[in-house]
């Protein structure tokens, strides 16, 4: 494996995970022995936050960051970020608790921010060699059908943007207006490459195998879903009428995902 441009910090963060989060750290460090983890725990009633910090005492690569309560998925990633950039890492991952992201899968996403060279990585379920397994079929169609109606509303080549497995360089944070961002769920995860894209960052999909998790209940819900189908509507027709009205020398300037 190509060796990360710095310091790696895994953002994890947690909601009711307690039987979860032990393993899947396990396998993380196992995968990818330097990397630091955070975890962001929501006040989680069945204890996890306390197991975190039971981890984080007899191991210096953890670290945990309380939250007050249930605040959603995109601002518990927001607040990682935010930790993140305020200490010396130069590779920021998101990551589930709930073992759906396999931590062996990340050498291969670390690996492509510099072979061939990458801002954002992501893994990708819909790309030639990823998978999913044991998912229920309506959660499939949901998501497939959820990338296909992004990429076609927003006009990028990217074919899974819904995806929650992730690598950022430090700088594509930095630069990105994070205080701008209030989505969540599927939403949250459009909204952050679709702004990495716009801006010019250079985005590539790595395939990964999906699991669905063995533990544990999912929180996506309709609410979530509607939030995604609304906001991504709402961009793509703001695009285009800011497509219209420029020039067409600055359309060219987007950024790119390489093959």
């Amino acid at each position: 494996m190509a060796e990360p441009p710095g310091p790696v910090l895994v953002v994890i963060p947690t909601y009711e995970e307690r039987e979860n989060l032990g393993p899947i750290v396990t396998r993380l460090h196992a995968a990818v022995p330097a990397a630091d983890v955070l975890v962001v725990d929501d006040a989680s009633p069945d204890g996890t936050g306390e197991l975190a910090e039971e981890m984080a005492a007899a191991d210096p690569r953890i670290r945990v960051l309380h939250r007050p309560g249930k605040a959603g998925l995109g601002a518990a990633y927001l607040a990682g970020f935010r930790h993140a950039l305020s200490g010396e890492h130069q590779v920021v991952v998101e990551m589930d608790a709930d073992g759906s992201h396999a931590p062996e899968d990340l050498p291969s996403l670390l690996a492509a921010l510099t072979d061939p060279g990458a801002d954002l990585v992501l893994g990708s379920r819909y790309v030639d060699g990823g998978e999913v397994v044991n998912w229920p079929t309506h959660r499939e169609w949901i998501s497939r059908s959820g990338n296909i109606y992004s990429r076609l509303a927003l006009g990028v080549p990217i074919r899974d943007i819904t995806g929650g497995y992730r690598v950022f360089r430090r700088q594509v944070l930095e630069e990105l207006d994070l205080e701008n961002v209030s989505s969540q769920g599927y939403c949250f995860q459009v909204d952050m490459a679709w702004r990495a894209y716009q801006a010019g960052f250079r985005v590539r999909e790595v395939p990964i195998t999906f699991a669905e998790r063995e533990r544990g209940s999912s929180k996506m819900s309709s609410a979530i879903v509607g939030e995604a189908l609304l906001r991504v509507t709402q961009w793509g027709l703001a695009h285009r009428l800011r497509r219209l009205r420029r020039k067409p020398e600055e359309t060219t300037n987007e950024g790119s995902v390489p093959a």
